[in-house]
């Protein structure tokens, strides 16, 4: 099976497979992959376009979506509005059939995780998404075009704002938040999961307003790179 970085259009941002920072991460991978023999079982690795202007930050891979599949947000519920969402609005090529061979590809836009490795509970503590930035922020220091941010959920919020810079305290979460730091814009929203769309907390005209906002100042803003 391929390393996370043979996989990654910016390989020189990846953590290896067998990732050693996260004690709690490395065990409970090591149970699922003694569960779930087939599956990826590894940090995930970002998926998109290396040229793109437009990087959207997650939380963590889904155990039975990314931590499955090898590729974020793929064959999970909130899978579906995203992918649904970069289609609608051009930044995708080709079908969205929840496998990593639909031969899905993105346009201007790269998928990135606040934390690479399944979290138990899909809830990483605080030293893990830290031991984690160094590899986001290598992500998107190696994006030569970045332009716009899309934070999903507010643990993807924040480890974007360290990431450039920002202070958490002066840069608040909430939908359709919009914070900007050299050139580059952020903008948050509640992250697409099974639950907030099944309680109402978001729909998907709440998830496409943000992108529409995305693409409204996202080409405008001229070439920039990170600090």
């Amino acid at each position: 099976m391929l390393s996370p970085a043979e996989l990654s259009p910016i390989p020189t941002a990846e953590p290896p497979r067998d990732c050693p920072r996260c004690p709690r991460l490395v065990a409970f991978r090591e149970e699922c992959r003694a569960e779930y023999l087939g599956w990826w079982n590894a940090p995930v690795p970002a998926f998109g376009d290396p040229q793109a202007w437009l990087a959207i930050v997650g939380l963590a891979p889904g155990k039975h979506g990314a931590n499955r599949t090898g590729r974020p947000f793929t064959g999970d519920y909130a899978g579906e509005l995203l992918y649904a969402t970069l289609a609608k609005f051009g930044l995708s090529e080709g079908e969205y059939r929840a496998d990593p061979a639909d031969g899905l590809r993105l346009r201007g836009a790269i998928i990135l995780n606040a934390v690479k490795c399944l979290p138990p509970a899909n809830k990483p503590e605080p030293s893990e998404i830290a031991n984690c930035r160094p590899f986001l922020e290598a992500s998107l220091a190696a994006l030569p075009n970045l332009r716009v941010i899309v934070a999903l959920g507010q643990i993807a919020h924040v480890a974007a704002a360290r990431a450039l810079g920002l202070r958490p305290s002066a840069t608040k979460f909430a939908h359709g938040a919009e914070h900007r730091v050299n050139g580059i814009t952020l903008l948050s929203s509640y992250h697409c999961s099974r639950y907030n769309q099944n309680t109402r907390r978001l729909d998907a005209a709440m998830f496409e307003g943000v992108f529409e906002r995305a693409l409204a100042i996202g080409p405008q803003m001229s070439s920039i790179s990170l600090p």
